[in-house]
């Protein structure tokens, strides 16, 4: 398996790692959000969970408002971080 592959296996398996301890597989609750936020992503959102931002940025990406976040929403999240630190390492 190619790196990139196991990259892209690695963000599923976070994605069914947190999305499992409620019981439903393919999504994610506010709560379940909130815990592979805080410890997935810990240094990109410590900010935001100051602020009240984790809740901003589930509404966000729960783009049919079910009050859940799927995994195709789960990636919207994951394409903007990954422009953000694409930009990041671009700055001088």
């Amino acid at each position: 398996m190619s790196k990139l592959e196991e990259h892209l296996e690695g963000i599923v398996n976070i994605f069914h790692q947190y999305s499992v301890l409620k019981g439903h597989y393919d999504t994610l609750t506010k709560g379940e959000m909130k815990q592979l936020l805080t410890k997935e992503l810990a240094n990109i959102t410590q900010n935001a969970r100051d602020r009240g931002g984790i809740d901003k940025i589930f509404e966000g990406l729960d783009a049919n408002r079910d009050q859940v976040v799927d995994f195709v929403e789960f990636m919207t999240l994951v394409a903007i971080l990954l422009r953000l630190t694409h930009e990041e390492i671009h700055k001088p």
